[in-house]
C-alpha cells in the first residue's frame, strides 16, 4: 500500500473538520476512524473505538454550535504504515450553558497529535490516535 502524502493528510484534516462543523451524521464520520485500535484523548478525557467516539460526539454536538474549524498546520513527523501528524486548528464555537440568558463564544487554537494510516478496506486515511495536547484561548474567549 502506498504511503500517505502531505496533500492527502491536509485534505483529510480539512474534510474531518468540515464534518465536525456541520455536525455530520455518524455514518459520514465513522469511515474516517479506525475502530478497535482507536484511542482519542480530548480535554474531557479519553474515548476508545467507535463507541467511545460516538458517546463524545453526541455530547459535544449538543453543547457547541456555529462551529468553524480552520486548519492552520498539518505536519507529518514520521512516515510508515502509521504516520504521526502535528495538527494545529483554530476553533470557534458558540456554547450555551443553561440557564444563561446568552450563549458564549470560544475562540482558540488547538494543538493536536494524530496517528493516521491508510485503511486496508478503502485505501483512504483513517485516524488511529488523536490527542489534544493544548488549547490556547484567544483574548476574550469563553473557556471550556
Amino acid at each position: 500500500m502506498k504511503p500517505l502524502t502531505q496533500t492527502e493528510l491536509k485534505q483529510f484534516a480539512d474534510d474531518w473538520y468540515s464534518k465536525l462543523d456541520v455536525h455530520a451524521p455518524m455514518v459520514e464520520i465513522l469511515p474516517l476512524l479506525a475502530d478497535e485500535e482507536l484511542k482519542m484523548t480530548f480535554p474531557e478525557g479519553p474515548a476508545y473505538g467507535y463507541k467511545g467516539f460516538e458517546e463524545w460526539y453526541q455530547r459535544v454536538i449538543r453543547i457547541f454550535f456555529d462551529e468553524v474549524h480552520t486548519v492552520k498546520e498539518v505536519t507529518p513527523t514520521t512516515s510508515g504504515e502509521i504516520v504521526d501528524v502535528n495538527v494545529v486548528v483554530q476553533w470557534e464555537a458558540s456554547m450555551w450553558k443553561p440557564p444563561a440568558a446568552k450563549s458564549e463564544r470560544i475562540n482558540c487554537f488547538a494543538y493536536q497529535r494524530w496517528q493516521v494510516k491508510r485503511s486496508t478496506e478503502t485505501e483512504k486515511p483513517i485516524i488511529v490516535g488523536y490527542i489534544v495536547d493544548e488549547i490556547e484561548y484567544k483574548e476574550g474567549s469563553a473557556r471550556l
